[in-house]
């Protein structure tokens, strides 16, 4: 990611910004909500339309979130 893209990405999520090559956006919005997951973090009322969205137009990509253990 080019210091441009990843300024204009700042911390937007998958329903305010997305990668250039959309051949990546089931790939991004997995990763985010496995991301989400993963830290127990919620996920706000943009966000959740926007990555049951993914989810409906992704049906090959699938989300995984492991928990990381010490």
């Amino acid at each position: 990611m080019s210091a441009t893209s990843n300024r204009a990405k700042a911390d937007k999520d998958p329903a305010e910004w997305l990668p250039s090559d959309g051949s990546y956006h089931c790939a991004y919005s997995a990763t985010w909500a496995a991301t989400k997951l993963r830290g127990d973090l919620a996920v706000d009322e943009n966000e959740r339309p926007a990555l049951l969205g993914f989810a409906e137009g992704c049906p090959t990509t699938s989300v995984v979130a492991r928990h990381v253990t010490n």
